[in-house]
């Protein structure tokens, strides 16, 4: 069995495997794995909610996830944005940083397993996700953010969306040489979103400043790194952390989420900055509950859980990898984690 992620006073293996059960116990027979019991599902999170299945050892469950994104894959190569737990679409719309995502979750699980068989099987479903992506990259190397079937394009990017399909083409790249099929134009692609991002993303993207993931998603994928990433994430400490909470999904709020907080936990893991990291997913404790579900969100200073009475799949993932990354327990804990970091 894979060892868990383990980290005193934070979360303990024991935990780990608690909260990757729970996310498990919600897997459909079609593979799918919605947000909680009866609710939808969307590709990005199905995906993440593997990767964490993987780190806990859980790797018939993650390739049944998998499955289900080959199974519902469309005929060009990309995935609705919400679908209903009888399998029907709930959202028609077609999200490019929804489905480049699958590159990142193969790569992870081949880190993971080192199953070279499974990567032959999803790697026309990763092929067909990513060149759909592609077709979606405008003259100055963004990728638009969305569109409807049969319609135009939405006229703009989104920074965050950007960073992880950025991250996508990357993972994508590092499959497609595994399996000698090398694909230089999804590096290409990757390298210029990176620098449109670390040079013009003030310009180049949709403004959501009001969004964490915007402040730190960059980081986190990969595309800021050094000094630079050092200085955004320094920055944006005092627009979106309350001090032994967490982070703040929007700045004007007082809303803290354990996802977003685990993400950023990531990220400071990713600068090198391990004290910030563990103390970020130290404070996602108060969002646990007994049977390792996390609550989404937490409002401050009244406590009441938004949505009310929600508990995600999602959540418990972002909290498995943020462990994983710290922890560096699994072979697939340096996903978001340059080596440099541990210089």
């Amino acid at each position: 069995m894979s060892r868990l992620p383990d980290l005193d006073e934070v979360i303990s293996s024991e935990e780990v495997h608690l909260t990757a059960e729970s996310i498990a116990s919600l897997q459909l027979p079609s593979g799918m794995i919605p947000w909680f019991v009866g609710g939808h599902c969307d590709p990005w999170n199905h995906v993440e909610t593997a990767m964490a299945l993987d780190v806990a050892g859980l790797h018939s469950a993650a390739e049944r996830a998998y499955e289900w994104l080959v199974d519902m894959q469309r005929p060009e190569g990309a995935w609705n944005n919400y679908y209903l737990p009888d399998g029907s679409v709930e959202d028609i719309k077609l999200d490019t940083n929804v489905c480049a995502y699958i590159a990142t979750g193969v790569w992870h699980h081949w880190l993971c397993t080192w199953d070279r068989g499974f990567v032959d099987h999803l790697w026309p479903t990763v092929e067909r996700a990513l060149d759909w992506v592609l077709g979606m990259r405008r003259h100055d190397g963004t990728i638009l953010w969305a569109c409807e079937p049969d319609s135009r394009p939405w006229d703009y990017a989104l920074l965050t969306g950007s960073s992880s399909i950025m991250h996508s083409l990357r993972c994508g790249a590092e499959l497609a040489e595994l399996i000698n099929e090398p694909r230089p134009l999804w590096t290409e692609a990757a390298d210029g979103l990176a620098t449109v991002i670390c040079s013009s993303s003030d310009t180049a993207f949709e403004p959501k400043t009001r969004w964490a993931m915007d402040w730190y998603y960059p980081v986190l994928a990969g595309a800021m790194v050094g000094e630079q990433a050092k200085a955004r994430m320094n920055d944006g400490w005092e627009n979106f952390a309350m001090e032994g909470r967490g982070i703040r999904c929007v700045s004007d709020e007082p809303w803290v989420t354990a996802s977003e907080t685990a993400e950023c936990s990531m990220s400071f893991a990713a600068i090198g900055d391990i004290a910030t990291a563990t103390d970020l997913l130290r404070w996602t404790r108060a969002h646990r509950c007994d049977d390792g579900a996390y609550s989404t969100g937490i409002v401050y200073p009244t406590l009441e859980r938004f949505p009310a009475g929600e508990r995600s799949a999602y959540t418990g993932a972002a909290v498995i990898l943020a462990a994983d990354a710290i922890a560096g327990a699994s072979a697939g804990s340096r996903l978001f984690i340059p080596a440099s970091a541990s210089d």
